[in-house]
């Protein structure tokens, strides 16, 4: 029965600690992480999406355009209707779960195209690696990929344009109705 009486000493012995230092210890090492996955992902990641690109394409520059424009565009257009959605509901101050899954849809998404300038951007030897590998078994891919992201954030820019020329058109037919009606 002294068993509950000895469980107690540890947790005092944990509270010497204040809180405000135990968030610090834990938001360190979550930055130690952080910065080593992210050492880890950079010498991978470019080279892998390189690669995997260019076994879509085959070597083949008409496919290497296709898919380029296919990524470009959905990987752009979809994530930005869908933080559009999440922001459109958070203006109306409205939190919900799915909000949340929403977010993380768009930035997985966004993905290939973060991928894609890793490779275009970057100095490392894996970002090299992966236009070297772009370039023979992918031609086009990159040029492609960037054409089809900016047609994405054109027609959402058109959508989002009419979408409020709609709206406003809209208001100002009621406002018309109304005046109308009360004379």
């Amino acid at each position: 029965m002294t068993a509950g009486n000895s469980s107690s000493a540890p947790a005092t012995e944990k509270s010497r600690l204040p809180a405000w230092g135990r968030k610090a210890i834990g938001i360190a090492v979550l930055l130690v992480v952080l910065v080593v996955a992210y050492f880890i992902l950079a010498a991978y990641l470019p080279r892998a999406w390189a690669q995997r690109v260019g076994d879509l394409a085959n070597g083949s520059f008409g496919s290497g355009i296709l898919w380029g424009l296919l990524f470009g565009f959905v990987c752009t257009l979809f994530p930005l209707l869908l933080f559009y959605g999440v922001y459109k509901l958070l203006r109306r101050r409205r939190f919900k779960p799915m909000q949340v899954v929403l977010l993380i849809l768009g930035i997985l998404v966004l993905l290939p195209n973060v991928l894609t300038l890793s490779v275009v951007l970057g100095g490392n030897s894996a970002a090299h690696a992966g236009e070297r590998i772009m370039d023979v078994d992918a031609p086009g891919f990159r040029g492609a990929s960037l054409a089809g992201a900016i047609i994405g954030l054109v027609l959402f820019l058109g959508g989002i344009g009419v979408s409020y020329t709609y709206r406003k058109r809209g208001e100002d037919l009621a406002e018309i109705r109304k005046e109308v009606n009360d004379k």
